[in-house]
């Protein structure tokens, strides 16, 4: 065997300090050393990143203290997300995280309610999400702290500063004798094996190492520039390439949810943190310029601007290889498909959970690498595809973008599990998804696809049975809300 004696990670930023952060860990002190490379000419995307629930999970992994980490990246609680006219101008829905409803006997809560509805029950489905109904009231408080309650399932994530994160775990891997070397990389040299060997860096010093992770955004400086790895364009399924985004002041409470507004070539993102909120515009250059962006955004922010907006734009996609050689992408370098589901922190620690399931040896085994990119390719088709039933599903035919949108072609994954879902309500299994059922039956319902019909083996339990379960727990998880904490009262208490 010939293990790695030493990581060369290219680029800072939230996916070099989190890759920096989480390799540092698991590695331990002696295995393997560490050198990050970045240089403070270049500088990071960072005005606001909202996550998704496996981010409270990796914290906890790492052991962070969870309080201490809130404070520190100016971050607020999330439940769900709330969209805002994408069905329809006057239509709002919410993703929340976590359960909707419970099981009714040895049948499944969604089949439930659906009989439900047919025996012309107007309940939503809303109703049963704890995340829902504590986003509607402004209420927070953590589900791991009240199990055995009806809010027991519930789950949430955070927003966080992504700046000030990636300065979080950077103190982390320091603390854990990471090297950081400050410069900026001109050459990558490679061995005869096609293998990267060493980086150069402009005032002349040369950095070897075995294996290396490219964080260069989306230069992939190493993964492109250097070995040559395309991209695969996702821009015929995902309409937006650009963003302009900008920090602005609290104009009133902080919802512990992020908000996503359609509007008339593309959606506003609201993200609301501790000392300020992080909004912007995703938009489709096809149809908007970048000055009509401009006046969009500073329309409908609704506070005073704290900076200058910042035009971002973005190809959305992924490396046909995000692993090469002894060569792994990390970040915006691997790939990046919009900002909607917030799944951009989610993707860099995956692809690092994965690359240290499948820990290489200085030769890199092909099965290790050809097995990490039918993996994380799943992963991001899986997210793609979520993302493009919030377009493709819309009803709106008000500007050239919301009909362009309806002509957007369906991935035969998606077409499949839009119909498997409409005969009676039944979702794909999928090993180890990110989008569980719930997330898919609260976008499904908020843009308005429906089963035709529920399982008739719901028709085993007498309705009577269900009409009572469903009213009990409708009034048990809206009578626990009303006596929770507020959001801000609860950060106050415990992180503020």
């Amino acid at each position: 065997m010939r293990p790695l004696s030493k990581i060369v990670i290219v680029g800072g930023g939230a996916s070099g300090w989190l890759a920096a952060a989480m390799l540092r860990h698991h590695l331990g002190p002696g295995l393997c050393g560490i050198e990050l490379i970045e240089s403070e000419e270049i500088g990071s995307i960072g005005v606001g990143e909202s996550t998704v629930p496996p981010f409270i999970g990796l914290i906890q992994r790492l052991g962070i203290d969870e309080q201490d980490f809130i404070r520190a990246t100016d971050a607020t609680y999330k439940l769900g997300i709330q969209f805002v006219g994408w069905h329809r101008r006057a239509n709002t829905y919410f993703h929340p995280f976590g359960v909707i409803g419970k099981p009714i006997g040895t049948h499944d809560f969604y089949q439930c309610w659906l009989k439900a509805r047919a025996r012309g029950d107007r309940s939503s489905l809303q109703d049963f999400s704890p995340c829902n109904v504590m986003a509607e009231n402004g209420r927070f408080f953590p589900p791991s702290r009240a199990r055995n309650t009806p809010i027991g399932g519930a789950n949430y994530a955070l927003h966080i500063d992504a700046t000030l994160a990636a300065n979080y775990f950077r103190r982390y891997a320091d603390a854990r004798g990471l090297k950081r070397t400050e410069g900026r990389v001109t050459e990558v040299r490679r061995r005869d094996n096609g293998f990267i060997d060493r980086v150069v860096l402009a005032d002349g010093r040369q950095v070897q190492g075995d294996f290396f992770i490219d964080c260069t955004g989306q230069r992939g400086l190493l993964i492109g520039n250097a070995l040559g790895v395309e991209a695969v364009d996702w821009s015929e399924y995902l309409p937006c390439d650009r963003a302009i985004a900008v920090r602005t002041e609290h104009d009133g409470p902080l919802h512990p949810y992020t908000r996503a507004t359609a509007q008339k070539s593309g959606w506003m993102w609201r993200i609301p943190l501790q000392r300020r909120i992080g909004q912007g515009y995703v938009y489709s250059s096809r149809f908007c310029s970048d000055a009509e962006a401009r006046s969009t955004l500073l329309r409908n922010v609704g506070s005073p601007c704290l900076d200058e907006p910042r035009t971002i734009p973005f190809t959305t996609g992924h490396r046909r290889e995000l692993w090469k050689l002894n060569c792994l992408s990390v970040g915006l370098a691997g790939g990046f498909i919009e900002p909607l589901e917030a799944t951009a922190i989610h993707l860099i620690a995956r692809g690092l959970d994965f690359f240290l399931r499948y820990f290489p040896t200085r030769d890199c085994d092909s099965a290790l690498i050809r097995e990490y990119n039918r993996r994380m390719v799943a992963d991001y088709e899986e997210v793609r595809d979520f993302i493009i039933l919030h377009y493709s599903a819309t009803d709106r035919d008000d500007s050239p973008f919301w009909q362009a949108c309806q002509q957007i072609p369906l991935p035969a994954t998606l077409q499949e599990r839009i119909e498997l879902f409409q005969s009676q309500g039944a979702m794909r299994e999928v090993v180890d998804p990110l989008f569980r059922a719930s997330s898919w039956q609260s976008v499904f319902e908020g843009m308005g696809i429906r089963p035709r019909t529920y399982s008739t083996r719901v028709d085993n339990i007498d309705y009577a049975h269900i009409e009572a379960a469903l009213r009990t727990a409708k009034s048990a998880i809206a009578g626990m809300v009303e006596h929770l904490p507020t959001h801000e009262q609860f950060l106050s208490s415990h992180a503020g």
